[in-house]
């Protein structure tokens, strides 16, 4: 029995794995404001500080393309509830180090270490279940309630909460987090009618299943294009991304307190760009609508580095972050349309590694060229890399026609 809606709505699946996918980013944003402040009550040693974040994205390094294998062994939804629920018994457990004085800096890199690794197993699962759940056509409506749901979740509603807890008790946004995650789990296992990956015959080993998954993406001449090209756009945002605070402080010369105000500006352009994405697919095609996505950013991008105009910032950089949820929402429902359910955990896994093994590099690039040329200089070249981007997007997508794509 398939679990997509007969009449081509989303229907209840897909609900049900929207209040999961809800409740578990809430969790993440929990977790992601009260560590750091954690951290930063054990030690003020700032490399210790800003290492626990870093630390946490070590697991898409190492197991992105294992936990991918995984995810296209097992029942999707048993691999979303298993990886929340593990993070449920982490976090439970940091809650009582913090309730017993037992806490400690060491314990924190343990649990964002195990957090990060339950996520990569999550996330691979969360995207590959999609397509089971929804039509083709209805798959970038889909990506995108569960994008802005995402951000939300993390960024407007999880990250306030957090610290608003963590000000009464420093358990409390821990233990409503653990609580949040085994909701979640409950909630993913109601989803209804999926299955595992129908595979002939018995399993390989998880070393064959990862070549195998490496063979298809490099042979596959628009997912190979795609993903090296990701991995570019990736790196230009991260050396945006890196020295942003100092663009606000140097450049726009706006006092500290204003510099969450452009971070909310880019989060409100964030949210509306995934809400427009499907109109913008419906209306030019979503690989139209995808090197769009890219273009703008790489406009704005390049503006924000001509301006030191505050307001003029705040709306180049609300633009460029719709630009950039444009793009992710197109790009999901591309990937998902031209891998096959059965590999798309593992082409998900090396997707993933290669472009969020961009970020560091980037962030550190950034900061060298900011330091030799200065910080407006990492704005305008880091747009012309998107540019050009937007521009390999076109390219690479050639042979690929809308019905496809």
């Amino acid at each position: 029995m398939s679990a997509k809606p007969a009449d081509g709505g989303l229907g209840a699946p897909f609900w049900r794995l929207f209040a999961s996918s809800g409740v578990s980013n809430l969790g993440d944003g929990l977790g992601r404001t009260a560590l750091p402040l954690l951290a930063a009550s054990y030690t003020r040693d700032p490399v210790l500080v800003a290492g626990l974040t870093s630390f946490a994205f070590v697991p898409w390094l190492l197991f992105a393309i294992v936990s991918g294998a995984v995810v296209d062994r097992v029942n999707r939804r048993t691999a979303m509830a298993v990886a929340n629920g593990l993070r449920a018994v982490t976090l439970s457990a940091l809650a009582l180090l913090v309730v017993t004085d037992a806490g400690s800096i060491v314990a924190l890199y343990v649990v964002a270490f195990v957090l990060g690794t339950a996520e990569t197993v999550y996330d691979s699962a969360a995207r590959a279940l999609l397509p089971q759940v929804v039509t083709q056509r209805n798959l970038d409506r889909g990506n995108s309630l569960l994008t802005v749901e995402e951000a939300l979740g993390q960024t407007f509603l999880g990250a306030p909460l957090g610290a608003a807890l963590f000000a009464l008790s420093a358990a409390s946004p821990l233990t409503l987090n653990a609580v949040g995650f085994a909701l979640a789990a409950v909630l993913v296992l109601s989803v209804r009618g999926v299955r595992a990956p129908s595979r002939e015959g018995a399993l390989p080993s998880i070393r064959s299943d990862i070549g195998e998954g490496l063979r298809w993406l490099w042979g596959h001449s628009v997912i190979r294009r795609l993903t090296l090209i990701a991995a570019t756009t990736s790196l230009a945002q991260s050396a945006i991304n890196g020295i942003l605070v100092l663009f606000a402080l140097e450049v726009l010369r706006i006092p500290d307190a204003a510099y969450g105000l452009l971070l909310v500006a880019a989060g409100v352009g964030g949210l509306l760009g995934g809400l427009v994405a499907p109109a913008v697919s419906r209306a030019i095609g979503r690989r139209a609508g995808l090197v769009a996505g890219c273009a703008v950013t790489g406009l704005s991008a390049l503006g924000t580095g001509l301006t030191t105009n505050p307001v003029a910032a705040a709306a180049l950089l609300a633009t460029g972050a719709g630009g950039v949820m444009v793009w992710n929402v197109l790009t999901m429902s591309l990937r998902q349309t031209l891998i096959p359910e059965v590999l798309f955990g593992r082409v998900q896994g090396v997707y993933r590694t290669l472009v969020w093994g961009g970020m560091p590099l980037g962030a550190l690039l950034g900061g060298v060229l900011a330091g030799a040329a200065g910080v407006p200089v990492v704005f305008v070249a880091a747009g012309c890399v998107l540019l050009a981007a937007s521009v390999g997007f076109a390219l690479a997508l050639r042979g690929i026609d809308d019905a496809r794509a």
